[in-house]
């Protein structure tokens, strides 16, 4: 029963001090009221912005290897925010770099040094050593833009097609001339 009874005795306490000190318990009940009124005219006045949900492209760790680390920082140096869920968030996949640059060169590197099994790889890498000489022992004149691109390229098709470049426009600009020096 001591407990029932110091607990009534404090708020009989805690009331007659309350009842003697109007000024300070008006203040004391006022002043978060007033808080609360400035944050609901804030509220009403400035309606909330409705952001859209944000998914941002995966970013392999170290640990996921050099390469995929790597173009991880540089692919996605601005940060974007897309709509929609990426391809990298699905458990269990590092990357989503397969299409960079950095991909194709070292995939085209690999297979070029490592895989080389096959006749039009040796023939490429002749092709392109006689590319070499004929640069070396040019002076430069004789090289057209022909020269600098695949036989069979996509160039020449996007000038013709997309572009709407008449054929023999297109004929001039391959056989067009290429000063190495100027360039």
């Amino acid at each position: 029963m001591a407990f029932w009874t110091q607990l009534g005795l404090l708020l009989w306490k805690n009331f007659t001090y309350r009842r003697r000190q109007t000024f300070q318990l008006l203040i004391e009940v006022a002043w978060p009221l007033f808080i609360f009124f400035i944050l609901i005219s804030v509220r009403l006045s400035y309606p909330p912005y409705e952001q859209h949900e944000c998914h941002f492209p995966n970013k392999a760790m170290p640990s996921a290897g050099t390469l995929p680390w790597i173009q991880g920082i540089i692919c996605n140096a601005n940060n974007p925010c897309f709509r929609y869920p990426t391809p990298g968030e699905s458990p269990g996949i590092v990357g989503n770099f397969n299409a960079s640059i950095v991909s194709r060169l070292f995939s085209d590197a690999r297979r070029l040094l490592l895989y080389s099994q096959q006749d039009t790889s040796i023939k490429d890498v002749q092709k392109v050593l006689g590319k070499l000489r004929k640069l070396g022992n040019s002076s430069g004149l004789d090289l057209k833009l022909r020269d600098f691109l695949v036989d069979n390229e996509t160039f020449s098709d996007f000038l013709h097609h997309n572009v709407s470049v008449p054929s023999s426009a297109v004929e001039e600009l391959l056989d067009a001339g290429v000063n190495l020096q100027q360039v």
